[in-house]
């Protein structure tokens, strides 16, 4: 793949997640950001720990985070964390499902593409361990936003005792 078709591809994938932003409501989106950022940082972190271990190689230079993995972190992951978090949370069987659908299609089929197209290739990783490598981050997302539903039941459990309250 040129490098010209790498920046398209790379434009549509973020133009087509962030294009759902309408679809999924203001109220969904300030209800679930908190923990689709601190799941995307995550994964910031973990896609450069990939590079720099050669899990998956991108085939056009410049061969840097900006180009490679980015439009992947600030579109698709992102909007398919809320998606996914908007149509099951509340459901755990449902959300753990959807979720391996998601990321079988993107190590199946798509790495496939990709593949095929020179996109980019997975070279210390098989597909198997691509898809445990983004499904396991499923757990994390649905607890990271279990805990910030219930932080407010928490704090009245774990009260601070008065004599340490500050007064005015």
């Amino acid at each position: 793949m040129s490098v010209k078709n790498q920046w398209v591809l790379n434009i549509l994938m973020g133009l087509l997640s962030w294009s759902s932003i309408p679809l999924l409501g203001i109220r969904h989106i300030k209800r679930f950001i908190p923990s689709t950022l601190l799941i995307g940082i995550i994964e910031i972190l973990h896609a450069r720990i990939g590079k720099k271990r050669k899990y998956w190689v991108f085939y056009n230079k410049p061969n840097n985070y900006l180009f490679d993995e980015l439009p992947f972190n600030t579109g698709p992951f992102v909007f398919i964390s809320m998606w996914t978090l908007k149509v099951a949370y509340g459901n755990f069987k449902k959300f753990i499902l959807l979720n391996a659908l998601v990321h079988g299609f993107f190590a199946f089929p798509y790495t496939f593409i990709a593949e095929k197209i020179r996109y980019y290739t997975l070279v210390r990783f098989n597909n198997i361990q691509f898809f445990l490598y983004f499904f396991s981050k499923a757990f994390l997302l649905y607890g990271f936003q279990y805990l910030f539903e219930n932080r407010n039941r928490w704090g009245r459990r774990f009260r601070v005792p008065d004599i340490f309250k500050v007064k005015n």
